[in-house]
């Protein structure tokens, strides 16, 4: 049974249904890219919000956010349920608990978002016997991207980096530099997060990690994707007295694979220079892994973030 509900969500997850209408929101409003184009991804949708009484007259933060498609109104989404960024960002702005800032929400590309999401660098590193082992956990978890699986993270990287935000730096009042630039996603979108800043610590200066998807696929057992993900980071967290990053988890539905592989990656931070004033690990027993989940501890990230 639990194998069951694990696989339908990874599954739609990864189909990134929703409809392609506009979106509804409770604060703040809409400006939405219909297929930005771009010369290293499919071409998707970008919703960029922006907070009540935005205004040229002064700078803003800039958030980029994954699976663009789940973020504001759940009347659009798959299964009816978002994570309501317009009404968390509104309330701790209008409370004086962040700085003003937008949200750049970047829509999946549905059928390419595991191999857009999946950090590609790790996936280098494994071994000719550590892929064949990958290759046949692929194949059980019956997602269809078994021997013909290639990572285009670095691509992905890239397309926000020079052309996302490019635009976006261009068009709107927003700051432009790395202390003011953030990153956030969950499942494989947390593991894209922390890809970013580690891959680009000059862009961005946070990232936050919601139920970060450390397996990289449905088990733990003979699975060499997490210690890939570990060295990595080991080789390649940015410098912690310039950057801050958050990681969460809960222990049911997929998130019940994660408190072991989380408690490792707890390690790798401290090794490297980590502590409270520049990273955050959060545990919430009871909590699944969905969007509901996700909207109810948003803002903790977001205050660490981009608190005032």
């Amino acid at each position: 049974m639990k194998a069951t509900v694990f696989l339908l969500l990874f599954i739609m997850a990864n189909l990134g249904f929703a409809q392609n209408e506009m979106l509804k929101v409770v604060s703040g409003k809409i400006d939405r890219i219909e297929n930005f184009k771009s010369e290293y991804v499919t071409a998707r949708n970008v919703d960029i919000w922006l907070p009540e009484g935005y205004t040229d007259d002064k700078k803003y933060a800039v958030l980029y956010m994954h699976d663009g498609q789940m973020l504001f109104d759940a009347e659009t989404t798959w299964n009816k349920q978002a994570w309501n960024v317009d009404d968390i960002a509104s309330n701790l702005m209008n409370a004086g608990k962040v700085r003003d800032f937008i949200v750049v929400g970047v829509w999946n590309g549905g059928a390419t978002r595991h191999p857009d999401y999946f950090p590609q660098k790790p996936y280098k590193s494994l071994s000719d016997a550590q892929l064949e082992q990958l290759y046949k956990q692929f194949k059980a978890d019956d997602l269809k991207i078994a021997k013909n699986f290639k990572p285009n993270s670095d691509n992905y990287l890239k397309f926000l980096v020079e052309e996302l935000k490019p635009y976006i730096d261009s068009k709107y009042s927003v700051y432009t530099d790395q202390e003011h630039t953030f990153v956030a996603g969950s499942s494989m979108g947390g593991l894209i997060s922390m890809y970013a800043i580690c891959e680009y610590p000059d862009v961005f200066g946070g990232a936050a990690c919601l139920s970060t998807h450390w397996p990289g696929a449905h088990s733990i057992k003979d699975n060499p994707i997490p210690q890939a993900f570990y060295d990595y980071m080991d080789e390649n967290l940015p410098n912690p007295e310039s950057h801050k990053i958050y990681f969460d988890y809960g222990d049911q539905t997929l998130d019940a694979l994660y408190p072991e592989l989380q408690q490792q990656v707890d390690k790798v931070m401290q090794k490297n220079g980590y502590d409270s004033n520049n990273w955050i690990t959060k545990f919430f027993p009871g909590e699944n892994h969905s969007e509901i989940a996700w909207e109810k501890r948003f803002h903790i990230p977001l205050e660490f973030l981009l608190g005032n």
